[in-house]
């Protein structure tokens, strides 16, 4: 990518498409492949927001030379040191040797462990702190733990655009259009909840701080790290992660099994297909060894039912619950109403450790579990009949 687009006079995106990554941070798929953003103010002073993956872009430097025509750099924001947008930090000073390194104390106790003998020249800021480059000036607000503790987030008072690092930003890559208004939000919305629900949701009451923070700034343009930049609906993208943060959810269900020879398997399609008959619409049935935890973790961000199933495995549940399970925990996920399901041969588990589970995250059941031993079968059905009515009542009556 040899180009640079123009978001104000001034201000240009020198981003990188990723199409080769298969998993963010080794861990989460990426289908339709990442952006790195990084941004140039060619003002009186000069100023770069941010850099890219380290080898994402051969000719990244390049970019930059281009836009600055022959000017030096004045200085280098860091708003996040997470290597994806850190990456580039060594190539730059050792390009341009005098750029200020801007920064917060957290971000330069990073940088150093980092980049050592390259951490020269360094200015720190403030929460709150200006900096003028010309006709922008620039202000910095301090936003830990969304969702690194050194994370900050760049204000253009001029112009009323926030470089957001991480926030608000989503998996996939920039396919022509920069600007959400050059693409289509459906396109987007549901890879920035997965983004979200898996990178930064386990930090959503810093979330909620932030938005405190920023509740008398007036915001014309997002600038993410990730994604597109939201000039369109920059109202619509904040409302959602202002719902995502409070753990608000749509009226709908997720059913997630773990099942080695179909018997929960079986149990599980009967109990959705009762909801679905009791009323309620949004409904997703999935196969916890089949689909990726990313996944399953953004269904369960999307709708406020979750009922789970496992079959015993070894007095235990399956191991991919399980790990969903303490995946769940460690997030912190909250508000969900719960119900849970199971099936086993001769001892049980699954349920057993599932309750276990209910327990720890806190979650308020719907009723009590459904459990078969051995097969499904028609008499066998009546807890998952309750199950399923409890769930709809319990949707169906707060939609209202």
């Amino acid at each position: 990518m040899q180009y640079s687009v123009n978001i104000s006079e001034k201000i240009h995106w020198i981003g990188v498409n990723d199409r080769r990554k298969n998993l963010f941070e080794n861990l989460w798929p990426l289908p339709n492949g990442v952006s790195y953003n990084s941004y140039l103010f060619t003002d009186e002073k000069t100023a770069l927001i941010d850099t890219v993956e380290m080898g994402s872009d051969g000719a990244y430097l390049e970019r930059i030379e281009i836009l600055l025509n022959g000017r030096d750099l004045d200085y280098l924001v860091v708003n996040h040191m997470e290597p994806d947008h850190s990456g580039e930090i060594e190539s730059i000073v050792r390009r341009y040797p005098n750029v200020q390194i801007v920064g917060n104390a957290k971000t330069f106790k990073i940088l150093q462990s980092y980049y050592g003998a390259f951490c020269n020249h360094l200015l720190e800021v403030k929460d709150g702190d200006e900096l003028e480059l010309g006709h922008h000036k620039l202000k910095f607000v301090f936003t830990p733990w969304v969702h690194w503790p050194e994370t900050m987030m760049t204000y253009d008072m001029t112009e009323r655009i926030l470089f957001s690092a991480d926030a608000f930003g989503t998996f996939g890559t920039l396919d022509g259009g920069i600007f959400d208004d050059q693409t289509h939000f459906s396109f987007y919305e549901s890879e920035m909840r997965r983004y979200y629900s898996n990178i930064v949701g386990k930090y959503s009451g810093m979330v909620q701080k932030a938005f405190v923070k920023l509740a008398n700034v007036p915001v014309r343009t997002i600038c993410p790290l990730h994604g597109p930049i939201w000039r369109q609906n920059t109202e619509r993208v904040l409302s959602l992660y202002d719902r995502w943060s409070r753990y608000e959810a749509e009226p709908g269900v997720v059913v997630i099994y773990g099942s080695m020879y179909g018997n929960t398997a079986r149990m599980a399609d009967y109990i959705a297909n009762g909801i679905a008959q009791r009323g309620v619409r949004d409904i997703k049935v999935f196969d916890v060894s089949k689909t990726h935890l990313s996944y399953l973790i953004n269904a369960i961000w999307e709708y406020q039912g979750i009922i789970l199933g496992s079959c015993a495995y070894n007095g235990e549940m399956f191991p991919l619950m399980d790990l969903l399970c303490r995946t769940l925990v460690h997030m912190n996920v909250k508000n969900k109403s719960l119900g849970l399901f199971g099936s086993y041969s001769w001892n049980g588990g699954g349920v057993r450790n599932l309750l276990k589970f209910s327990e720890e995250i806190g979650w308020e059941p719907v009723c009590a579990p459904a459990e078969i031993a051995g097969r499904p079968a028609i008499d066998k059905y009546a807890d998952c009949d309750a199950l399923a009515s409890a769930m709809a009542v319990r949707l169906l009556g707060e939609e209202k």
